[in-house]
């Protein structure tokens, strides 16, 4: 019978608290960093990008909505305290995506005063979780089947520069604005790993016990496993995102809310795991449910036929009868960016 040490309850609490406490620093800092800027409107960043009002805040950082003065262009400025490396790993993948189509460019990256790092990129629009909020919370067949060919040309692009996003979901995907409004972008890439060598093209080696990286609601079935994240995983990611836009709702959307996040990751798992793809996709045509099943048979290594999935959604389009003309659902109905 094994016996829970009482001293080791006690650390990981301490250590959960002190988690807790360094947060609940990071927020209130970031808080008077807000409030200071407010009330010196004329504070630059770089001596050339001006902030203005916030569009977004999270545990460790702020977005906010900023002028570059010299080109009189609107940028969108990230800003987080150094706490690790999240902004400059992802300012380093914005370098390297930078001649992609559908990846934001980074106009500036560094740090202001002591304890803040900060990137400047372009300005972009709306992104698909608030986009779906708007539509009433579902997507037309043909909305989702044009947002499914720019998904799988960004993963595509991204997977060949030999990075992992590990993060896929509606808000990592936002639309573009004036002559780009059209273009889906792939956004955020703090969790993004390589998974290959530049120079050998060796793939990375296949491990297991990995804890849950990015979000359980669109996570693999093999990411939920442990096993380490590959090209195979992000598609499959975007599969749920796919069926979620069509359905309104994941089957384990909300599913033992009151549990641990651990015992929570345990049960959304095991129904990712066990529930047939067909009943995963009702009401939705069989192409969803070939998608899936495509990714969940891809090997460790294996690299995904990204134009074989591409043509395949296309096809449902066209028989259809639906025109790839960018008539989204959402089309003159929102504002490019809030």
């Amino acid at each position: 019978m094994i016996k829970h040490c009482p001293r080791r309850r006690s650390v990981i609490a301490c250590e959960i608290a002190l988690n807790q406490n360094i947060i609940t620093i990071i927020r209130h800092a970031m808080g008077a960093f807000v409030t200071s800027y407010k009330a010196n409107k004329m504070s630059l960043v770089n001596e050339r990008y001006h902030i203005e009002h916030k569009l977004g805040q999270g545990s460790f950082g702020v977005v906010f909505h900023g002028l570059d003065t010299k080109l009189n262009e609107r940028v969108a400025v990230k800003l987080e305290l150094k706490t690790g490396s999240l902004l400059a790993r992802e300012a380093q993948v914005y370098k390297l995506l930078r001649h992609g189509v559908g990846f934001p460019k980074v106009r500036w990256f560094g740090q202001i005063m002591p304890f803040y790092d900060v990137i400047v990129m372009d300005l972009l629009g709306t992104n698909l979780g608030d986009l779906f909020n708007e539509c009433g919370n579902r997507f037309s067949i043909k909305t989702v089947l044009m947002l499914a060919d720019q998904m799988i040309s960004r993963l595509e692009y991204l997977h060949n520069m030999n990075i992992l996003h590990r993060d896929i979901k509606p808000e990592n995907f936002v639309m573009g604005v004036g002559n780009t409004r059209n273009t889906l972008y792939l956004v955020d890439f703090g969790l993004s790993k390589t998974f290959r060598d530049v120079k050998t093209n060796q793939h990375m080696c296949f491990r297991d016990g990995k804890s849950l990286t990015g979000t359980a609601r669109y996570a693999s079935v093999n990411t939920h496993q442990g096993i380490e994240a590959t090209r195979r995983d992000d598609l499959e990611s975007v599969g749920y995102v796919l069926v979620y836009f069509l359905r309104g709702f994941l089957p384990w959307q909300g599913v033992a809310r009151k549990q641990s996040k651990k015992h929570r990751y345990s049960v959304i798992g095991e129904m990712k795991r066990t529930i047939q793809l067909e009943e995963l996709c009702d009401g939705c045509p069989q192409e969803f449910v070939e998608f899936l099943r495509y990714c969940r048979g891809l090997e460790f290594t294996e690299r995904p036929d990204y134009a074989r999935l591409r043509q395949m959604f296309r096809d449902l389009l066209r028989n259809l009868g639906c025109d790839y003309n960018y008539d989204y659902d959402w089309s003159g109905k929102v504002p490019l960016y809030s």
